[in-house]
């Protein structure tokens, strides 16, 4: 309330402010506290996922008591606890195609609190179609990513990254340090407040690049791109596709041993644990696509990876190549090692 720049009528935006946050992991629990402690009137928050106690280094508002339960409505009682005068809303739900507009469209700001870069893309082009503004932030081991898209019709997601690449590791599969998530959230948040007050330069066509390890940044400028605005339609067609089926391991034990289904691991080679199944076959995921004549169209395949992110996007591909029969193993190896660590030795 003394900072000048801020003062009651800062407050008073702050407390009038809607914002969403998609994703109640890493970089969402760096956000969240802070956007309520500063008075943001309104916050959102989607997320499907539960609480792992992989999670806990990283995910710092939760509990080890909690491990099991839902990651939105876990935030949404620390954050009320926090600032009771505000108002929370817990989503316990996937973002996609079929809810990113409706949910868009009640909030003033949206963040980006994912490590999914399919979802970056989708959140890209909901804010696109609904006129929001988009905070990014993005881990990669000890190195993270800020920036502000499509703030007062400045450069986008895809002005920065056109080519939908879609390889690239999440913090599970990667590995990561929980300072470096709790740096860049702060960071995304400290953006969210700048662009209610009206104060600061905001990060809108350029990328602020941070490492931890020698505590060195870099600001790098880039340009709005001649890009063709995607149209609802478009969006809908692209976003609505049907989804990549999922099944739990504990579902399918007895396929193990059947040779008329495949078992396709997308983790590189060096990931651990290894897993060798009868039926199985190792093809990482960025090779995927080159080695695709590898699989049999006609064939039942169950596609895993480390913890089940990277096995849907190898799923999404090879149904864009007319594969049938594809389904993604939920948790992948981290959930499957416990039920195989009789028959393999892990």
């Amino acid at each position: 309330m003394i900072l000048p720049e801020i003062g009651e009528d800062g407050q008073y935006k702050l407390s009038k402010s809607k914002v969403l946050v998609i994703g109640a992991g890493g970089l969402g629990a760096a956000i969240l506290p802070y956007l309520a402690a500063a008075g943001v009137g309104e916050i959102g928050i989607v997320d499907d996922d539960v609480i792992e106690i992989s999670n806990l280094h990283r995910q710092v508002i939760y509990k080890s008591s909690a491990v099991g339960k839902s990651k939105v409505e876990e935030a949404k009682l620390m954050i009320s606890e926090l600032n009771p005068l505000i108002k929370v809303n817990a989503f316990a739900e996937k973002l996609s195609g079929k809810n990113a507009i409706s949910l868009f469209e009640k909030y003033d700001i949206v963040v980006d609190a994912t490590d999914n870069i399919s979802i970056k893309y989708l959140i890209n082009d909901a804010c696109l179609l609904t006129n929001k503004s988009m905070v990014y932030g993005s881990i990669f081991r000890f190195q993270g990513q800020v920036s502000v898209f499509n703030y007062q019709n400045g450069p986008t997601y895809r002005c920065l990254y056109p080519d939908e690449n879609n390889n690239a590791l999440n913090c599970e599969d990667a590995g990561v340090i929980g300072i470096s998530v709790g740096i860049i959230g702060m960071l995304q948040a400290n953006e969210v407040l700048k662009m209610i007050l009206g104060i600061g330069e905001v990060l809108s066509g350029k990328i602020l690049v941070y490492n931890i390890l020698n505590n060195e940044q870099q600001k790098y400028d880039f340009d709005k791109s001649d890009f063709q605005l995607i149209s609802r339609e478009s969006f809908e067609e692209k976003y609505n596709k049907s989804e990549v089926e999922e099944v739990n391991f504990e579902s399918i034990l007895d396929e193990i041993n059947n040779d008329a289904v495949l078992f396709l691991d997308v983790r590189n080679e060096e990931e651990l644990p290894k897993i060798s199944l009868k039926n199985q076959i190792q093809i990482p995921l960025q090779y995927l696509e080159n080695e695709i004549e590898k699989l049999d169209k006609n064939q039942t395949i169950y596609i895993f990876c480390q913890s089940g992110i990277r096995s849907k996007i190898a799923a999404e591909l090879l149904q864009k190549h007319q594969f049938k029969n594809i389904k993604s193993i939920a948790g992948g190896v981290l959930a499957m090692k416990q039920l195989l660590a009789i028959e393999i030795n892990l």
